[in-house]
């Protein structure tokens, strides 16, 4: 009983000395439970921002795993390398082999839904148009167009002044009326070249516009329109008033005895896009008229004199050319 009663004392003893130094500190004490709560807090701040850091990771992951989900589409055609799966840059447009150069040569062209202007602009410096302008729907294929115009106007000058440089040293060396009879062969060519004719620039332009739905009057009339690949984005958007519209609207364009050249998808190429937009699915349900019967709609209705199909000369292309060409006369 005496050990228990002293083990209390000193227990009461103990406690009553520290609450004395509690009493005698009060600043000490307050700072060490301070520097706990601070811990405390520390720790927590912590494990909140591993918390933020893993939710904004797992947003950046999802709106990347988002972005690689969702696929660009081009309601319109409007692809922006477009020619770039079509044109073998050493081998050119293939459908250049199937133009004649009477439907251009010193005439003024248009080119409906021109995308990035390379055939427009393959079209001037081949053929030699007076003119040609090339239109687009999209304002940034229209930029992608002058852009080409100043890269082949670049290529031009250069082939230029190596033209100039060659003559200058056959010149040089003429001695002899065979020789000077070479030279002026050479001279001869060298007319026929793109840059004789004019500076690109002043025969090749680029507008934007949308060419069934414009409301633009047009004071100018054309010898040539091109409509290549165009027909089943404006019958998709458009519906068959669309088509009808682009039809009427050419042949009010053109001067009489002017030519249309048209390639015109056929209608499994509808199918396959048709689910671009709400409004390709909703058009393509209500389509009446086929591309198979546009001859009819052009001859009878339109008003065209007579047709021919150039399709043959393409026969052998690589993939993206196995589409009939019609040239339709006014």
């Amino acid at each position: 009983m005496k050990e228990e009663k002293e083990n209390k004392n000193g227990i009461m003893e103990r406690k009553r000395k520290r609450n004395d130094r509690n009493k005698k500190n009060p600043e000490e004490n307050q700072n060490n439970h301070n520097e706990d709560q601070d811990q405390k807090n520390a720790v927590k701040d912590d494990k909140e921002k591993k918390s933020e850091e893993k939710t904004t990771k797992q947003e950046v992951t999802s709106n990347n795993n988002n972005k690689r989900k969702h696929k660009i589409v081009f309601p319109y055609g409007n692809y922006r390398n477009y020619y770039g799966y079509r044109i073998n840059e050493l081998d050119g447009d293939p459908r250049l082999k199937v133009f004649e150069r009477d439907w251009f040569q010193g005439k003024d062209c248009l080119d409906i839904g021109c995308n990035s202007g390379i055939l427009t602009i393959q079209i001037a410096r081949k053929f030699h148009c007076k003119s040609i302008l090339g239109i687009d729907i999209d304002s940034d294929r229209v930029s992608d167009a002058y852009w080409h115009l100043r890269k082949f106007a670049r290529t031009e000058n250069v082939e230029k002044n190596s033209t100039k440089v060659a003559r200058l040293e056959i010149k040089n060396e003429v001695n002899g009326a065979e020789h000077s009879a070479s030279a002026s062969s050479v001279e001869i060519k060298d007319d026929n070249s793109a840059s004789s004719k004019g500076d690109l620039f002043n025969v090749v332009s680029f507008r934007q516009e949308n060419f069934a739905q414009s409301q633009r009057p047009s004071g100018k009339q054309y010898d040539t329109i091109l409509c290549l690949s165009v027909t089943k984005w404006i019958h998709l958007n458009w519906g068959d008033d669309g088509l009808i519209t682009l039809f009427s609207k050419i042949w009010r364009l053109l001067h009489p005895g002017g030519i249309l050249v048209l390639e015109p998808q056929p209608w499994q190429s509808y199918e396959k896009n048709r689910r671009v937009s709400e409004t390709t699915a909703m058009n393509y349900r209500t389509i009446m008229f086929r591309p198979e019967s546009f001859r009819e709609i052009l001859l009878d209705k339109i008003g065209f004199r007579r047709v021919e199909d150039i399709t043959a000369g393409l026969s052998g292309s690589k993939a993206g050319f196995d589409r009939p060409i019609f040239v339709y006369h006014k």
